[in-house]
């Protein structure tokens, strides 16, 4: 939270601790321990700006009624030298306070001290974080999911570098296992059928037109080379020549995103450097496996899993599950991450239970490994579904996406709604410039009193830090509002972090443009008077870096002009 805020909490903790500890030296309480109590904001602001429960907290050890202890409380609370300037009981005992007019000029001045930086706090402590997200499998490209994970897991990352943790990125590439093979075989024959049109493709392949062109521009270089090669030779050539393009793809396409990864980790040095053995090798020793029909199990249901899960299969490969294990092993034992949070489809809620009962196995605390599961989108256009297949090739992808609708409203719409939500992405809504679309409404905002402080200029102010009595004038409902709400921001980027949900910030920024619009419309800046001029200025300026700071936060583009 801001330092305006932070402090006064504490200094309003203290205070009621010592108005408690004056009621008892005084006799109106008895002799007893300070009991737990909490600050709290209160939903409905007529209820005051912070409201406190101690009354009803002491209702048991006071051995009194809560409202009788709340009065005796009240008697003693003093606020000098507070950003508070008064106390009231209400309900059953609730102490509520009220800040002062000081606290809006206070906040106002903390905005500009903090500058670029408003809005980050040190909540996290440093905490080492590796946030992993859209991992698409690299046989093809990215769709319309791996578009929302793209922007959820990226703007999650920020906000939790911001509420104060030391964040990396990573993409994990499933450059080994089932989809590889499948990647050969598709790639195979396509190249088989440029000179033998009698082969057919297996139903379950991949049908999409990026393999049809790899295998043709694998011709165009090597020719029928691989024709008559044995098929094992012949697909890892395939492999080797399509793989690092489509990663390199993978890499472009997230980078035209302003998605940019501090590590791209292949499975395949898992496999290579023996990591995968050594967790089968470990839960075997660990007592946690046993044989069954040829295939080695781990007794997965002992640690919370539903059912035991295959580990290595009667042929001697292991399944999937096992790279996997040694990658969240290698994140939080042999890279030392305090915290590993993977950003994952829907489909994947069986997964968690699986790998957090591996994590407990093999010695861990399984809940530094936290799943965001994220529902799938569907595209609407004109009220109508468009309907996906990524079998027949007519996926849209991402790259189709933000060539249709515009890259800010790409990121900001799908940080709209809670990662577990069902979400419709509306491409008509996405591309207008009206106050229809949210991310046009925010960002109008800002150019809005871009405008405001250019005309200003224009006709001859100089824009300037009011004085203490001047920001004292800032005291009409629409301000102290928008003030307030301005105040909340690193808090509720806090509160993003902890429940990774980066859609808390998105709908902060648009209540924030709601309110100055709501101020914009009631309160004239350009007034006759000076003093007042130049504070509702600087307002307006606070509102203008908070909305660029906010936007900044989320990689999305903070225009002076629109």
């Amino acid at each position: 939270m801001s330092k305006i805020i932070k402090e006064t909490e504490i200094k309003l903790k203290e205070i009621i601790e010592k108005a408690v500890a004056c009621a008892i030296e005084n006799g109106e309480l008895p002799q007893a321990e300070m009991p737990d109590f909490i600050i709290e904001i209160p939903a409905n602001k007529a209820n005051g700006d912070y409201s406190s429960n101690v009354a009803m907290a002491g209702a048991r050890v006071f051995r009194k009624a809560p409202r009788m202890i709340a009065e005796s409380i009240a008697n003693h609370i003093d606020l000098t030298d507070t950003l508070f300037d008064r106390v009231k009981i209400a309900g059953a005992g609730f102490l509520n306070f009220f800040f002062s007019q000081k606290f809006y000029s206070e906040i106002l001045k903390d905005i500009f001290a903090c500058g670029e930086n408003y809005g980050k706090s040190d909540y996290g402590q440093g905490k080492k974080i590796l946030v992993e997200f859209v991992s698409a499998n690299p046989t093809g490209p990215m769709h319309i999911g791996n578009a929302r994970g793209g922007a959820i897991g990226d703007c999650l990352a920020s906000v939790l570098d911001w509420a104060g943790y030391d964040v990396s990125r990573e993409f994990y590439i499933n450059d080994a296992g089932n989809q590889i093979e499948k990647f050969a075989t598709s790639l195979e024959v396509r190249y088989l059928q440029h000179f033998d049109d009698s082969v057919e493709m297996p139903e379950d392949a991949y049908q999409g037109a990026d393999i049809t062109d790899h295998a043709e521009n694998f011709i165009k270089e090597y020719g029928d080379k691989y024709v008559n090669a044995p098929s094992a030779e012949r697909r890892k050539a395939l492999v080797d020549y399509a793989l690092p393009k489509n990663i390199a793809g993978l890499e472009r396409d997230l980078g035209r995103y302003r998605i940019k990864y501090d590590n791209w980790f292949r499975e395949s040095t898992l496999h290579n450097d023996g990591s995968v053995d050594k967790v089968i090798n470990a839960l075997k020793e660990k007592g946690v496996t046993y044989e069954s029909e040829g295939a080695l199990w781990f007794k997965a249901s002992e640690y919370g899993n539903e059912k035991d899960i295959v580990l290595v299969r009667a042929n001697g490969l292991p399944t999937y599950i096992v790279p996997d294990i040694a990658y969240h092993y290698n994140k939080l034992v042999t890279r030392g991450y305090d915290k590993a949070i993977d950003v994952l489809g829907a489909d994947h809620h069986g997964y968690v239970a699986r790998m957090k009962a591996a994590l407990t196995a093999l010695g861990l605390d399984a809940s530094r490994l936290d799943i965001v599961i994220m529902q799938m989108v569907r595209l609407v256009r004109e009220g109508e579904t468009i309907k996906l297949s990524k079998r027949s090739g007519k996926a849209i992808t991402l790259n189709t996406l933000i060539d249709e609708v515009p890259l800010d409203a790409a990121r900001f719409f799908f940080n709209l709604r809670e990662p577990n939500s069902h979400f419709d992405f509306d491409l008509e809504l996405a591309a207008k410039q009206s106050s229809e679309n949210p991310v046009y409404y925010v960002q109008y905002a800002h150019a809005r009193i871009c405008s405001i402080i250019k005309k200003a200029k224009e006709q001859g102010v100089e824009l300037r830090t009011p004085t203490d009595e001047e920001l004292l004038l800032l005291n009409s409902a629409e301000e102290k509002e928008l003030i307030r709400h301005l105040s909340a921001l690193t808090s509720e980027i806090v509160s993003s972090a902890k429940a990774y949900d980066p859609a808390k910030i998105t709908h902060y920024v648009i209540e924030l443009a709601t309110l100055f619009h709501k101020f914009y419309n009631a309160q004239r800046v350009m007034v006759d008077d000076r003093g007042l001029m130049q504070a509702r200025l600087y307002l307006c300026c606070a509102v203008k870096d908070t909305i660029r700071n906010i936007l900044t936060m989320l990689k999305i583009t903070a225009p002076e002009v629109m």
